[in-house]
């Protein structure tokens, strides 16, 4: 497929700051708001968060979203309303479904080193749906330099699974030099997450740099440096 490409850059993301937090944000969120920036295919939130040691969200609610966390680097402790606690590490996938109603808190599980993640959102294809938890480490799988299915609503050979039976997320950890096809959907969200790439017709992408695709995909993609991507491919946008 061909389609269409849309490349943002990692430096024309909004930035929430804190003493405590950098957040950069794909995508509209909380206070930054750009009426034709609020999401692409299913992806409504595609946030780069660093925490810093000891600090972390505290206790807060989420309704009706699938929500999910990509450590890069340090260890983010997990706590929420339905039993599930725990420490989320690079490797581990995990997803929770906020449903009819959640609580949860996300901290810094260190106390001397800042931890990195990526959180996505997307929409539970059925509201009002029963909360729940769901993580597996993939740490293996990922040292094999291939594309892994990470979470899907669709396919079953998913490591976790997404209340959206038209969303998948796709996840590679590269060393210089490895290559995957990315694939296609009638939409796609590359983003770069750790080092840097160079994709088919674009050419070079940095850590923070995304593409979004319209009815794309089967481009190459090579890692000019030990690298992570996360890939969204949707069936679907919002409200169709």
């Amino acid at each position: 497929m061909t389609g269409l490409l849309d490349v943002r850059r990692a430096e024309d993301r909004a930035v929430t700051r804190a003493p405590w937090l950098t957040s950069r944000h794909s995508f509209s969120f909380n206070d930054y708001y750009d009426p034709d920036n609020t999401h692409h295919g299913l992806l409504l939130v595609n946030n780069d968060d660093i925490v810093e040691p000891s600090a972390g969200f505290d206790t807060h609610p989420h309704r009706d979203a699938e929500i999910v966390t990509w450590v890069l680097s340090g260890a983010l402790s997990h706590r929420d309303s339905i039993g599930n606690a725990g420490v989320i590490h690079p490797g581990l996938a995990q997803r929770m479904s906020a449903g009819t109603g959640i609580l949860h808190s996300e901290k810094n599980d260190s106390s001397c080193e800042p931890v990195h993640f990526v959180q996505m959102w997307v929409m539970p294809d059925t509201p009002g749906r029963t909360p729940s938890y769901q993580q597996r480490d993939i740490g293996d799988a990922l040292a094999g330099g291939r594309l892994i299915t990470v979470a899907s609503g669709r396919d079953p050979e998913a490591v976790i699974t997404l209340g959206n039976a038209g969303a998948t997320l796709y996840a590679a950890r590269l060393r210089p030099g490895d290559s995957v096809t990315v694939p296609d959907a009638p939409y796609l969200h590359l983003f770069v997450a750790l080092g840097s790439v160079k994709l088919e017709s674009v050419g070079a992408l940095g850590a923070g740099d995304a593409v979004r695709f319209t009815a794309g995909g089967g481009h190459r993609l090579t890692a000019g440096a030990s690298s992570e991507v996360l890939i969204w491919g949707m069936q679907t946008q919002l409200g169709r």
